[in-house]
């Protein structure tokens, strides 16, 4: 069954604004190039500021400083802040244990015992990202020969380490920045819009043909899923954007995730179906539904994308599209015999699965308005 509704002229502004497609724009300055000459600027910037401050202020090879702002400098705030929290305690870890076991006993043994503590102790207080960074830190303390006590190194690559990542920071901050919680918002609009896509490839194929790319639509889904999962754990460490912004976001990720699930559950249903004539009984009511759905789908991107929830689709009513499907369905069964036990079975799938995404639809708007405080109409 192909679904017949055509884009909106707000939702193809709206799919051209958060850059769904971008292979439809060859040019060499594409948003995502613009954003990686930004980042490298700024990695560049924070390296050369370490440096530059490290010999000011006399600190011994300053470059630790310098490495430190590189790793640290991520592509948003809410990363940048992840990785400093993990280097920063990952040195400050493995320069107490690596100066404790210079004490005891004698190389290799001390130092081997040095860095299985660490990595022990790393990940006893869940620190696992921070367990190779403390193991850094051990060796250059234990085993890099340098003027001064072991105390003195320890200290020093703190120090240094904490200038990388003050910088980084500041540099994340103040220059261009790029907060996680934007980006995933219109991550999980442009999530919303491929979910779409997935949505009507997998009905192309309910009585005919399957659609050639859904492969590919199923696959460009789930990696939009998986970089809004990347980027919601960035989110959640950056500060409040306003009231419910965490919450709001965290729900609809949760809502993209169990939608997925859903879309591939209908995609298992309508397999191997052949022009089903239980189902072309069903029209209307089936195609009103589906149309209407992914319809839903575009309206969510538009919410998402202007962070408000509140305003319930004007003409879609999908418990009503829902309610008509099922009175159809109760039409049609004392029929049944007329068809073979997999069209029947096949007919009975796919309406409880279009529910299911017609109710999943309808919450996530109505949660996300409650979770961001917004007032009900």
């Amino acid at each position: 069954m192909r679904l017949k509704a055509n884009k909106t002229r707000s939702q193809q502004q709206l799919a051209i604004k958060l850059r769904v497609e971008q292979e439809e724009n060859p040019g060499f300055f594409t948003w995502e190039r613009q954003r990686l000459l930004i980042h490298a600027a700024k990695t560049a910037l924070a390296a050369g500021l370490c440096w530059w401050l490290a010999e000011r202020f006399g600190l011994h090879d300053g470059y630790w400083g310098a490495i430190s702002a590189i790793i640290v400098l991520q592509s948003n705030f809410g990363s940048t802040i992840s990785a400093s929290r993990d280097r920063l305690l990952g040195t400050a870890i493995g320069a107490l244990i690596g100066f404790s076991f210079t004490g005891f006993g004698a190389l290799p043994w001390n130092y081997m015992l040095a860095v299985l503590t660490a990595v022990t102790v790393c990940g006893l207080l869940g620190l696992r990202s921070s367990s190779r960074l403390a193991g850094v830190t051990i060796t250059i303390v234990m085993l890099v020969q340098q003027g001064g006590s072991h105390w003195t190194i320890a200290l020093d690559r703190v120090a240094q380490v904490l200038l990388g990542i003050v910088v980084a920071l500041l540099i994340s901050t103040l220059v261009f920045p790029d907060r996680a919680r934007l980006r995933l918002r219109d991550g999980l609009a442009q999530e919303f819009l491929v979910l779409s896509d997935f949505f009507e490839g997998i009905l192309e194929g309910f009585r005919g043909a399957p659609a050639v790319n859904l492969p590919e639509l199923r696959e460009r889904a789930l990696n939009k899923l998986s970089s809004n999962n990347k980027l919601l754990e960035a989110a959640r460490n950056e500060p409040s954007g306003g009231p419910g912004w965490r919450e709001g976001l965290g729900m609809l990720a949760q809502f993209g995730r169990s939608l997925f699930d859903a879309l591939v559950a209908l995609e298992l249903a309508v397999k191997d179906s052949h022009e089903d004539e239980c189902a072309q009984q069903l029209e209307p009511a089936l195609e009103r539904l589906a149309v209407d759905i992914r319809t839903r789908f575009h309206y969510l991107a538009e919410c998402i994308h202007g962070w408000r929830f509140h305003v319930p689709p004007p003409g879609l009513l999908l418990e009503e599209d829902i309610t008509q499907l099922e009175a159809r369905m109760a039409e049609l069964r004392p029929k049944g015999l007329q068809f073979s036990q997999a069209e029947v079975l096949r007919a009975y799938a796919v309406q409880l699965h279009l529910k299911q995404i017609a109710r999943l639809l309808c919450a996530s708007r109505i949660e996300t308005s409650r979770a961001i405080g917004e007032a009900q109409k």
